[in-house]
Parts: structure tokens; C-alpha cells; sequence
């Protein structure tokens, strides 16, 4: 008897081949579908997408699984791109992958799922959800190094109870090991890192396409003009690579670092080592609060993570109508306006906001 019917989004890579195989293999009845969100014809050699339909649509004929391919491009143009191009105009740094996860795999294709009688959608992420009296809750993925709780802290929450992750219990190394032992064509390729849906290639030079350049002094922190950025779009806190200034004498010759960028005079201050003061916050505040599960206390003590694979840091947590404010026990290095700070309790992933302001 079937546990149910899954529509599985099936990306041409392991972790979505080995989640569908799993899913077929505990007896649920498996569609494929592959979202198209991203034109292939823009004459680079970085968009996959051509190539990942194929080993997706090989995939599912080894599986013996039915596979659809739907084009949500103009959706993810319209709700996420847009909003990573306003987003670095404003000077802030953006995470993509959290607002593809949460406008287009599980709203837009969810919502098709759902709107096709499907019991379930499936996808390859290592991440968890434990049912606690009809309480969905979001988990931390066992596999600590590739737990994608933090990109996945923003999706509905009502989503969890018709949504699986196969994987989201297993090693990377085991997900391999399966792969390889049914002989799926997708067991030695290689993880994408590249940006949601769009792959892997120099930023700067693919940036440069859709936001206009808007030169202006580099400074050090005593205000010395050291070279010339390219605009502040181009650049993020923390940045060490890419700096045009390597030549620069220095007190000590260590690496400069991108530690201020300030849109109002143009300017992005760097300081030098890597523990430089300038580099290092305790305080921040969010906008844009979204929380998985309603939570009872407005301040409480907890953990989190301004980055992905960040180890969990102790702070001290006020939630404030739409927005969060988060004090660190210790301060951290290069937070980043425009990414994701997300909470935690234990392993449970309570959601979190978009850095707004650090101090």
C-alpha cells in the first residue's frame, strides 16, 4: 500500500537522486519534476542547466519514475532576483538561496504540488522535521557539516507537515555511498555552490550585467584614500579578495579587509588582519522576522548563527513585532547586513531575520 503520493524536485544532482530513490524504496508513490528558473542561453559556459535536466531526466529513467519539467523563471525573476539586485544597490549583501527556498521551492512549487493532489513534496536538503502533537518543527540536518537549516529558516511553516527530506538523517558520505550502490548516474558529480538556481561564476563579471558601476575611494580607517572600489554593490564585509590594493604599504604587511561600506559618501574603509576591532560586532537587528512557529517569549537566551556552517553562537534574543534584536556574548566577525541571522534551540531551527543594522 503506497504511504502517500510525492512530487520530488529532482535537481540533477545526489542529493535529489538518492532522495528519490529512498522515497520509492519506503513505498511512496514518486513524480519527478524539474524546475526550470534560469535561462540557459546567455552564452556562458556556468549556467548547468541544460546539463542537470539531463541527469535528472537519466535519473528518473533509471528510477523508473515520471519526470515533468516547469518553467518558473518569471517567478524567479520577479521574486527573488529582483530582490537580490535592490538588496546590493542598497549596499547590503543578500542571500539568494534562503529567498529561493522560500518564494520558489516551497511556495511556488509547493503550491503547484498541492494544486496537483499530491500528498507531498520531496527535496534532497539536509535538514529534518519532527512532528511534536501536529507542531511541525524544522531540525538541523544529522550530518553537521552540510546541515541547510539556516537557508531553509524562512519557508512557511505550514509547509513542514506535506513536506519530506529523505536525506535529512543521513551523512553526505552515506547519500554517496547509496548512490553509487544503485548505480545512479549522479553519484561522483560534484555539489553545486554556485547562487540558487543561476551556478557557479565570477561575481563581479556577472554582476556587472545588471548593476551599474559606481566608482569611489577605498579608505583606511584614518580616512587615507588607498585606491578606488568599483561600487559598493561589489564588494562585502569581510572581503579580503579582490581589493585592487595588494600593493599598499603597510605597518605590517598583513591583508587588508572590507570592514564599513557606507552608501551615503560612497566609501568602503578597510583595515588590516583578519582580528582587526573594526571587523567584529556584538549587537545587531534584523527586518523582516520570520518565525517557523510562533514563539511565547519576547526575550529569552539563545543561540545563533549570522552564516552558514557558523558554529551556534550564545546571545541574548528580543523579538520586537517585525524585526529581531540580538546581543552576542562574544562578538562576531564580519557580520553582514543583507545575509540571515537564524535562531536556534537545540536542533530545532526557530527561524530568524535579515541583518539591518551591527554594533
Amino acid at each position: 500500500m503506497s504511504k502517500g503520493k510525492v512530487l520530488v524536485g529532482l535537481s540533477g544532482g545526489v542529493d535529489s537522486s538518492v532522495s528519490a530513490y529512498l522515497l520509492q524504496k519506503e513505498g511512496y508513490e514518486v513524480d519527478a519534476l524539474f524546475m526550470r528558473n534560469w535561462k540557459d542561453d546567455d552564452g556562458t559556459p556556468y549556467c548547468s542547466v541544460k546539463e542537470d535536466f539531463m541527469d535528472a531526466t537519466f535519473v528518473a529513467d533509471q528510477l523508473n519514475i515520471p519526470i515533468k519539467e516547469l518553467n518558473f523563471s518569471l517567478d524567479y525573476k520577479e521574486r527573488v532576483f529582483k530582490y537580490f539586485l535592490d538588496e546590493l544597490e542598497a549596499g547590503n549583501t543578500p542571500n539568494p538561496d534562503i529567498l529561493c527556498n522560500k518564494e520558489i521551492k516551497f511556495d511556488v512549487f509547493y503550491k503547484y504540488a498541492m494544486n496537483s493532489n499530491y500528498d507531498f513534496i520531496a527535496t534532497g536538503h539536509y535538514a529534518q522535521i519532527v512532528d511534536t502533537n501536529n507542531t511541525y518543527s524544522l531540525t538541523k540536518g544529522s550530518d553537521e557539516n552540510k546541515d541547510q537549516s539556516y537557508f531553509l529558516h524562512a519557508i512557511n511553516g505550514e509547509v513542514l507537515k506535506n513536506t519530506l527530506f529523505p536525506i535529512g538523517k543521513l551523512e553526505k558520505s552515506k547519500v554517496r555511498k547509496i548512490a553509487r550502490k544503485k548505480g545512479l548516474i549522479t553519484s561522483e558529480k560534484k555539489d553545486s555552490t554556485g547562487i540558487c538556481f543561476i551556478g557557479e561564476r565570477p561575481f563581479p563579471e556577472f554582476l556587472s550585467k545588471y548593476i551599474k558601476e559606481s566608482p569611489g575611494p577605498i579608505c583606511n580607517e584614518n580616512g587615507d584614500v588607498l585606491g578606488q572600489h568599483k561600487g559598493l554593490a561589489f564588494y562585502t564585509l569581510g572581503q579580503r579578495q579582490g581589493l585592487g590594493i595588494g600593493g599598499q604599504k603597510a605597518t605590517d604587511n598583513q591583508p587588508w579587509y572590507v570592514a564599513n561600506k557606507d552608501i551615503t559618501s560612497n566609501i568602503v574603509t578597510v583595515v588590516q588582519g583578519n582580528d582587526h576591532p573594526l571587523l567584529f560586532s556584538k549587537n545587531l537587528s534584523t527586518k523582516n522576522l520570520h518565525l517557523i512557529n510562533p514563539i511565547a517569549d519576547s526575550e529569552f537566551e539563545g543561540m545563533a548563527k549570522v552564516r552558514y556552517r557558523q558554529k551556534d553562537q550564545k546571545c541574548n534574543i528580543k523579538i520586537l513585532d517585525k524585526h529581531l534584536s540580538l546581543h552576542f556574548k562574544e562578538a562576531q566577525r564580519a557580520v553582514t547586513p543583507g545575509q540571515s541571522v537564524v535562531l536556534y534551540k537545540n536542533d530545532i531551527c526557530l527561524g530568524g531575520g535579515e541583518i539591518s543594522e551591527i554594533s
